[in-house]
């Protein structure tokens, strides 16, 4: 039995999750987010809780069971308290503001990238040289923010660009004076 899928997942009060023709929606004060549960997996809704099981031992039912409680589990997180990733721009220069519901982005490039913010993610600026990226849905809010770092990534001789906040950039060494 897989020990992450076999683990019920306990529904907070202000969530509703029903279950319509295979998929799994769920909605709360942050969103509501749905999913589409993989063919042969089991998805039940008994008091108060959500308990995924799988219909046999074959290797794909029990790579399926783990990830399906993972992602149902990742839902109820996402629209009862949401996601947020930090990032950090390092740089002479290099800032970021807020323009309506995206970003503008000064990157050392010769023009700005204007960012439009998907549905369902705000995006903040608290300082020029911070951004927030906040959603319900885990999966997006990790792909706007590895797109934004994406414009820019961290060099590793000065460490110029748009990092994670929590990311360690290794830096090399330069260029030495040869006699």
């Amino acid at each position: 039995m897989s020990r992450i899928g076999k683990v019920p997942i306990e529904i907070p009060s202000g969530v509703q999750t029903r279950l319509e023709d295979g998929t799994l929606l769920v909605k709360g004060p942050k969103g509501e987010l749905s999913l589409k549960v993989a063919e042969g997996m089991e998805v039940r809704l008994e008091d108060g809780q959500v308990i995924v099981h799988r219909p046999s031992d074959t290797q794909k039912h029990r790579a399926l069971h783990g990830l399906t409680r993972s992602l149902v589990a990742n839902m109820v997180e996402g629209v009862t308290n949401g996601f947020e990733r930090k990032l950090q721009i390092v740089g002479v220069g290099y800032r970021a503001e807020k323009k309506g519901e995206g970003l503008t982005l000064h990157l050392g490039f010769s023009h700005t990238i204007d960012y439009p913010a998907p549905e369902g993610i705000d995006l903040e600026t608290p300082t020029q040289t911070e951004i927030v990226v906040r959603g319900a849905d885990k999966q997006l809010v990790g792909q706007v923010a590895a797109e934004i770092r994406g414009f820019r990534p961290p060099e590793p001789y000065k460490g110029k660009g748009v990092r994670y906040a929590d990311e360690q950039v290794r830096r090399k060494a330069g260029k030495t004076a040869g006699a």
